[in-house]
């Protein structure tokens, strides 16, 4: 079962390392999440979560038109982090 904390922290983590539009990184980085699957589709359907799907890996970046939603999303799920998303 996939969790809105789930999300957050994967959003937080692509926030944190600034993959915003066309910055993205690999799914491979993205491990010890165990939905990621099924988190990145709900998010992609949300329009928060754009997958670019290149020839040897899959990469994720958020989307720059939703990051008000999307900081305010994560903060909401995950309120020790307040104020360090830009």
């Amino acid at each position: 079962m996939l969790t809105d904390l789930e999300k957050a922290q994967i959003m937080f983590k692509l926030a944190r390392k600034n993959n915003w539009g066309h910055r993205y990184d690999r799914t491979e980085h993205f491990k010890r999440f165990e939905n990621l699957n099924e988190a990145t589709k709900e998010l992609s359907k949300l329009g928060w979560l754009i997958i670019y799907k290149k020839q040897n890996f899959i990469g994720l970046a958020l989307n720059t038109e939703h990051k008000k939603t999307i900081v305010e999303f994560i903060e909401k799920n995950m309120p020790y982090i307040k104020g360090a998303i830009k």
